[in-house]
């Protein structure tokens, strides 16, 4: 628990520092802000991490698929993902959302006692599971992207260029980003959901039903969005709307039956 407290610290520390320097990003000319919001997030993954893979996902019982543990799984790849991005590109202020995200994951985790076991997992099945939440780490990383653009969007329109909106990149720098994020996380997901084709025996029995309907009617949106881009050029409220849908049909897909079943109705 105590690692926890200090992971879950440096995530509010770092994302504390980004939103101050998103206030009045012109105060300094060096880059020791960025630099110490990269280094505390370090941080706060590296212990993430070990907090994870030495504690969390792996129990006496095998892999532990519980709602906490894979939504804290999620927050640390998508975190991690950030931090890499963040040494090429202009991404910090997404940090604001995507680091407390991490901390509040961290925290339920802790405060939880339930468990939800899968052990004797081939290792086709575990790569389908990890590069599902991968792909879902990145595209959730792309829905944050997609409420900063239509943050910065609006107040570009209205005329209210100054203080945070200003720390951000151009529009045209953002739905750049944007688009190779959803790419990525499309491609992953494209190769996540046909992995798992060989696995399917009785859709019903495994509780699948609602979630290959949601995660293919998700990918369907996606790759819309993706030669709608390609085609006509799709950007602004257009590429929003279609992107903050297709990653609300992936969450449910993802964790819709795992809220119920393991939280509602408190069953294994």
């Amino acid at each position: 628990m105590t690692l926890s407290i200090v992971s879950i610290t440096f995530y509010i520390l770092a994302a504390a520092i980004a939103l101050k320097h998103s206030k009045s990003p012109n105060s300094e000319s060096s880059s020791t802000p960025k630099i110490m919001l990269l280094l505390t997030g370090l941080a706060a993954v590296l212990l993430h991490a070990y907090i994870l893979f030495e504690y969390n996902l792996y129990g006496p019982h095998g892999l532990d698929l519980s709602i906490f543990n894979m939504l804290s799984l999620v927050s640390w790849i998508t975190a991690s993902f950030l931090i890499l991005t963040a040494l090429r590109q202009p991404v910090e202020c997404l940090t604001i959302v995507v680091f407390p995200f991490a901390a509040i994951t961290l925290l339920l985790r802790i405060t939880s006692d339930q468990h939800h076991y899968l052990n004797q997992l081939s290792s086709g099945l575990e790569t389908h599971i990890l590069l599902s939440i991968i792909s879902y780490s990145i595209l959730s990383i792309a829905a944050v992207q997609s409420l900063l653009l239509y943050i910065q969007d609006y107040h570009l329109h209205n005329k209210q260029p100054g203080g945070f909106i200003s720390a951000l990149p151009s529009l045209e720098t953002m739905e750049n980003l944007l688009f190779k994020m959803i790419g990525l996380g499309f491609l992953l997901l494209t190769i996540s959901l046909a992995s798992g084709i060989p696995y399917l025996e009785d859709i019903r029995q495994q509780q699948l039903t609602h979630k290959i309907i949601l995660s293919s009617i998700a990918w369907l949106v996606f790759a819309v969005l993706l030669w709608g881009r390609w085609k006509f050029g799709w950007r602004g409220q257009t590429a929003i709307r279609w992107t903050l849908g297709g990653f609300v049909l992936l969450m449910l897909a993802y964790f819709g039956s795992s809220l119920v079943l393991q939280v509602i109705l408190q069953r294994a």
